[in-house]
């Protein structure tokens, strides 16, 4: 009898966790998946329409417009974030003296919520009272960094801003990792005659192929579903310039009253994400199982 409740009470202890995630998470995933497939509008309403809204969002310019825009984020904030949280680590890595200073520094914008960021990195670049304003002000009169204000570079001011926030928590999943290496298989590579460089795009590199994958669905994910960032930063603007899929989102769901095309797209942000984790759990299954 006491093994049996042993055993029972983690289970009743988790039911109402489970219970809660099964109905507010999954749940609202089936009833927007719904939503999507009628003509919902201000409020939602249950005539089915099947996939003519799937079909109506790839026709709307505006769609197009987030898309592009999610695609030049997204791959630069993931090439950015990677290389330079790499070079950090291996910056880190050599055991330098300041080590337990910087490993704060590079971490603190991490824990910043992303809207904290894009307020600060708005003020930092307004024309008005930003960087510009303060080297106007030291003399530099001919000095322009616009950017912000600018249709065709404001994305890349969103991705400046996502850059300095996550970098350092990269640089942290690829420092575990380079920790994490065998010193025995270094020290052979040394004996062998390995240069440094060669040594790292060899050997130590390869070896962090489980930091990359994680570093990569981690930094994929968030740049499909970044929201917080852009509305403090550019609020989707100047126009559309940095109108990415979920501010499309919110803006046809409760700006537009359209919620079926809200719900759309956000079905189809769903299954973006889906098709980055369910490769990783894969591919993470499949190591495991060989091992």
């Amino acid at each position: 009898m006491k093994n049996y409740l042993q055993l029972l009470l983690p289970k009743i202890v988790l039911a109402p966790s489970f219970f809660l995630i099964l109905v507010f998470v999954y749940g609202f995933i089936i009833y927007t998946g719904y939503l999507s497939l009628t003509d919902s509008r201000m409020l939602p309403t249950y005539e089915y329409m099947g996939w003519s809204n799937y079909t109506k969002l790839f026709g709307l310019r505006h769609w197009k417009i987030a898309v592009n825009n999610l695609a030049i984020f997204g791959i630069l904030y993931i090439l950015i974030c990677t290389v330079l949280g790499l070079f950090l680590a291996i910056l880190l890595d050599q055991k330098i003296r300041a080590e337990g200073l910087l490993r704060p520094i590079f971490l603190y914008p991490m824990a910043l919520s992303f809207i904290v960021t894009g307020t600060a990195w708005k003020w930092f670049l307004d024309p008005g009272i930003g960087l510009e304003h303060i080297m106007h002000q030291w003399g530099w009169e001919s000095f322009e960094f616009d950017w912000i204000k600018n249709r065709t570079f404001a994305i890349y001011t969103v991705v400046i801003a996502a850059v300095w926030q996550s970098s350092g928590f990269v640089m942290a999943m690829f420092l575990a990792g380079l920790r994490g290496i065998d010193g025995e298989i270094m020290k052979a590579a040394q004996i062998d005659g390995a240069s440094g460089f060669r040594m790292y795009r060899r050997i130590i590199i390869p070896l962090l192929r489980p930091a990359f994958l994680s570093a990569f669905v981690i930094l994929a994910h968030l740049s499909i579903k970044a929201y917080d960032l852009v509305i403090a930063l550019t609020n989707g603007g100047p126009g559309r310039a940095t109108e990415v899929p979920a501010t499309f989102m919110y803006s046809y769901t409760f700006s537009r009253n359209q919620m079926g095309i809200g719900a759309t797209s956000a079905m189809i942000m769903l299954l973006m994400i889906f098709s980055i984790i369910i490769p990783y759990l894969y591919s993470e299954l499949r190591s495991e199982k060989s091992s």
